[in-house]
């Protein structure tokens, strides 16, 4: 599967589009994103007799945001127009040196910036300013300094803060978060200057629930200092290369963690041993890590354990009888491991389990005859080369599935018929090159379907698009996909006369024709006259 069509999508090409239950391959939206969301909400930006009409406010704050040059100070506006205002204009790409000052005195809560390069210490005396109401702050690869965050001091019922890539920041500066008792969440993530000495500092932070410290590179031996937060339940070192074992034995101490991101290539089966009385353990990654099968000694007793991702690490079938005891477990990734239909034996009576990644592992279709008993499935990952159409049938009764990925398995137009039992179906990825537009009619019918992913198959023609949308020539709307949000067919024979067919898709927001026929320009068209709430397209 080589060439640029061959790649999987974007997990943030759907930006405001919250799937639970989407393996991470598909969905990988970080705390960040999350927050984006929730802070930012609608932003305007509608010409006349596009889309919906948009409310007075929206009006006024998209105004202000074009005039931006000529206001001053909105501190005498009400607080929650003052931080719509401010976040438009960071999600626009608009706040300046000039313009932050404008937000001075307005008593917002919400200081985040995101990944925006411009915030230096003079924003920070503008964020400082909102004192007692300051209950956030978020900034992403700043040139903030140690002055510049220690004039946060000014804001003690800060509760969530976060300073990711800010090199600029020391490690005495980092000392200063003792300061911030009221914080419930802190997150460090690639911060060099994040090391065991400074962590000491947090050991007074007795209301942090979560922490997160991704690819620090100098936190080896720093847990020792954590042992006392009594609340903490969440905690990542996704990518800390300096993590080995002896760092995991001061974790076993805390017992209110409910969520550990791990993802150490270092870690070992012994490392996970410490874990052993985290009973409150409901989220475990361990992707990448250097485990085996027997990590699962330790996994097994864990009595809240929901959530396990093994993704990239050393299992085989020997010691995969220790899975059946995981009996609450809804969320397993088994991405990469070398694991045949021997070992998938031992998952028939995981009957809570919601979803399940067996990329690029080593099962066949025999082996998918153990499934019979999950019916709770609701996502399947079988991006397996070996799976097809027999492997398909006999998923059949797994009516519940509302994702599943065939990318790279084996199936051809006939193994589409049983793509009809899976009528909740809201995600299809089937890219292994065999379909032809007769396998696209047991498609077209799949009426819940928002996300298809069908690149890669390059004897689909124009045909395809008019049966997925239900058009005829009249172009009116028999039935199709109208949920349609993400549609691929890269790499596929479709053409510019096709696209006409595309027009009743009314909520298509992303569409990639990479390797087709299509120009940019007819697209364009399309999205300028018809597909109003189009936002990424990739021609040819």
């Amino acid at each position: 599967m080589g060439g640029a069509c061959s790649l999987k999508r974007d997990p943030h090409d759907d930006d405001n589009i919250i799937r639970r239950g989407f393996s991470s391959r598909h969905f990988k939206f970080g705390s960040s994103c999350c927050l984006e969301s929730f802070l930012l909400g609608r932003v305007v930006d509608c010409p006349p007799g596009r889309n919906n009409c948009p409310s007075l406010m929206e009006l006024c704050i998209h105004r202000i945001r074009k005039d931006i040059d000529k206001y001053h100070s909105f501190s005498m506006l009400p607080r929650d127009i003052s931080q719509l205002i401010f976040n438009n204009l960071v999600y626009s790409n608009r706040l300046s040196d000039e313009c932050v000052e404008a937000f001075r005195d307005c008593a917002l809560h919400d200081m985040w910036t995101g990944e925006y390069k411009g915030v230096k210490n003079n924003w920070m005396d503008v964020f400082s300013s909102q004192g007692l109401s300051l209950l956030s702050v978020y900034i992403f690869g700043s040139e903030v300094t140690d002055f510049g965050f220690s004039l946060l001091h000014y804001c003690p019922n800060l509760q969530a803060l976060s300073f990711d890539c800010c090199d600029c920041i020391s490690e005495q500066g980092i000392k200063q978060v003792s300061g911030f008792s009221n914080l419930t969440y802190l997150s460090f993530r690639k911060c060099v200057s994040v090391t065991a000495e400074a962590m000491q500092a947090l050991s007074s932070l007795d209301k942090l629930v979560k922490l997160d410290f991704e690819r620090c590179p100098q936190i080896h031996g720093g847990f020792v200092h954590l042992q006392g937060l009594s609340k903490l339940e969440s905690l990542s070192i996704r990518c800390c290369q300096c993590i080995t074992d002896s760092d995991m034995k001061p974790l076993a101490g805390i017992a209110s963690l409910k969520e550990l991101q791990i993802v150490c290539v270092y870690i070992t089966d012994y490392g996970v041993s410490h874990l052993r009385g985290l009973n409150k353990l409901v989220v475990l990654n361990m992707e990448g890590s250097h485990v085996t099968t027997s990590c699962l000694n330790t996994t097994s007793v864990l009595p809240s354990l929901q959530s396990l991702n093994l993704n990239r690490c050393c299992l085989r079938d020997e010691g995969c009888e220790k899975f059946s005891g995981l009996t609450k477990l809804e969320s397993l990734n088994l991405d990469s491991c070398r694991i045949t239909d021997d070992g998938l034996a031992h998952l028939s009576g995981l009957a809570k389990l919601k979803d399940l990644n067996l990329k690029f592992t080593l099962v066949t279709d025999d082996g998918l005859k153990e499934f019979s008993g999950l019916t709770c499935l609701r996502s399947l990952n079988l991006d397996v080369r070996q799976i097809t159409d027999s492997g398909l049938a006999v998923l059949t009764g797994l009516t519940g599935l509302t994702h599943l990925d065939l990318f790279g398995a084996h199936i051809t137009d006939s193994g589409t018929k049983y793509l009809a039992y899976f009528r909740n179906l809201q995600s299809l990825d089937l890219c292994g090159g065999a379909l032809t537009d007769a396998g696209v009619e047991n498609i077209k019918d799949l009426s819940s379907l928002m996300f298809l992913n069908l690149s890669q198959n390059r004897n689909l023609t124009d045909k395809t698009l008019e049966l997925l949308s239900g058009t005829f020539v009249s172009l009116e709307l028999l039935s199709g996909l109208k949920l349609l949000v993400y549609l691929n067919i890269s790499n596929s024979c479709t053409t510019n006369n096709g696209l006409q067919y595309l027009k009743p898709l009314k909520n298509l927001h992303t569409l990639d024709l990479e390797y087709c026929n299509v120009t940019a320009s007819e697209i364009k068209k399309l999205q300028d006259n018809v597909l109003l709430n189009l936002v990424r397209y990739r021609p040819n």
